[in-house]
């Protein structure tokens, strides 16, 4: 019967500290006695224990977790268990391959004659760590082989790991480039920008999620929402109920209707009852002088008109947030905004920071338009505003954030708007945003944050 596959332990012993005692399994079947095994000598404190194992059932019961090192004799007969595999045939290594397999994380070492180099080589290019004539065979040699095939092995699975965490990193990285929005502005006066930093490492979406469409009467849909957590998960469920968002405000959607249809979104989307999420929309009317704002226990927006300073805008008629109660509502409140104007919507990872110099106390949204109007004050507008604002409250908490932070920028220059003339610059594109990952660490192929290109998101 075929030989089972023992289980590999999480942390095999080819991994193990240097310096620690060895296990060699020993597999040969040498009737005439002709192969011993010479006595290995201790190197650096270290010693080697040897279990030897006539035939691959006999192995396999003696491959146990602390076996480090595997020596097989090449010139093993090929039983019915080596046999078995359906791709090796009648191979001259089918017994080293049928080894390999069951022992995959096992430093393997091929022993044969002085006249087989070539099945040697062979060996070591099908997945043993180094061979061994026998006629050379003595305990130094062994010994050192030992410790060069444990250590090579460790190294290869080491490199595998790291390639694997690669592969799974740069795929990870694709799926959420994909998922993030690209604005539908085409006809509109509107400028758009937008900044987007997840709070957890090396991910470029977190459980803050946006959108902006303009639908064919004119109108302008934007959107800005925090899954409560910054996990995988949640980024999933924030990218879901984006999507939702966009479909239902395409499909006519507004206000209190819309939010309703997204809760029951997050309700059977959401894997606990106890994920909610915030919510702020705000439809803007296609004269761009005025909008209607919607809140589900999301901070307010701000807005910034010309020649005043920047101000919240008024949030006592807000809703709770999404998935706490099932039979809420959403008011929708009308707000002037005026000829020329920006508004910025933001998750309150912008203004959860630590500041002070005991770091006791948040930004908060007092805090946080103070900062702009300096900001304003200093001529900051579109992309350079909202990457300052970011930078700025970074400096400020000390040090990364660990909330994820979404800011988004809408603003509308009536003067620029005359100047241009009708449909002047009208139905430009808008580039898929191209976040900043998490993580400070910068891979050698790509560009530092200081000089990288930060598209609008």
């Amino acid at each position: 019967m075929p030989v089972p596959v023992p289980q590999q332990r999480a942390v095999p012993a080819a991994e193990a500290s240097y310096g620690a005692d060895l296990t060699l399994l020993v597999i040969e079947d040498d009737p005439a006695g002709t192969l011993a095994v010479p006595e290995l000598p201790a190197a650096a404190g270290t010693r080697v224990r040897i279990r030897n194992a006539r035939n691959l059932t006999e192995a396999g019961r003696l491959l146990t977790d602390d076996v480090d090192c595997i020596l097989l004799d090449l010139a093993l007969p090929t039983g019915g268990e080596a046999r078995s595999a359906p791709t090796e045939g009648a191979d001259e290594l089918a017994t080293l391959k049928h080894v390999l397999r069951i022992a995959p994380r096992h430093a393997v070492l091929a022993l044969t004659a002085e006249d087989d180099a070539e099945l040697a080589a062979e060996a070591v290019r099908v997945g043993a760590q180094d061979y061994l004539f026998r006629g050379e065979l003595d305990g130094l040699l062994l010994s050192r082989a030992i410790r060069y095939a444990v250590e090579r092995k460790r190294a290869d699975i080491a490199q595998h790991q790291l390639t694997e965490s690669r592969l799974r990193a740069q795929e990870n990285a694709r799926l959420e480039r994909g998922l993030l929005p690209t604005p539908l502005l085409e006809g509109s006066d509107l400028r758009f920008a937008a900044r987007y930093r997840p709070g957890r490492s090396r991910a470029l979406l977190g459980g803050d999620f946006y959108d902006t469409v303009r639908t064919p009467d004119g109108t302008v849909h934007a959107m800005i929402g925090d899954v409560c957590g910054h996990g995988p998960d949640e980024a999933a469920l924030g990218v879901e109920l984006r999507i939702a968002w966009r479909a239902l405000t395409l499909a006519g959607l507004c206000g209190d209707e819309l939010l309703s249809t997204l809760q029951q979104v997050l309700e059977h989307e959401r894997e606990s009852e106890e994920i909610f999420a915030t919510l702020c929309t705000v439809d803007i009317a296609p004269d761009g002088r005025r909008a209607g704002l919607c809140l589900a226990g999301h901070p307010a927006p701000l807005v910034a008109r010309h020649g005043r300073a920047a101000h919240l805008l008024p949030y006592e008629d807000g809703g709770p947030a999404l998935g706490l109660l099932t039979r809420a509502r959403w008011p929708r409140r009308q707000v002037e905004l005026g000829s020329s104007w920006s508004l910025m919507m933001y998750t309150d990872g912008l203004i959860e920071g630590r500041v002070g110099p005991d770091g006791t106390q948040r930004l908060g949204q007092d805090g946080m338009v103070e900062m702009i109007n300096r900001q304003l004050a200093q001529g900051l507008t579109g992309e350079a505003l909202l990457e300052a604002a970011v930078t700025q409250v970074r400096e400020l908490n000390g040090g990364e954030l660990t909330d994820d932070v979404a800011v988004l920028l809408l603003d509308r220059d009536q003067e620029h708007i005359r100047r241009r003339g009708p449909n002047g610059g009208r139905g430009r594109s808008i580039p898929r945003p191209r976040p900043e990952p998490a993580s400070p660490t910068v891979p050698a192929n790509t560009a530092s944050p200081a000089n990288a290109q930060r598209p609008p998101l």
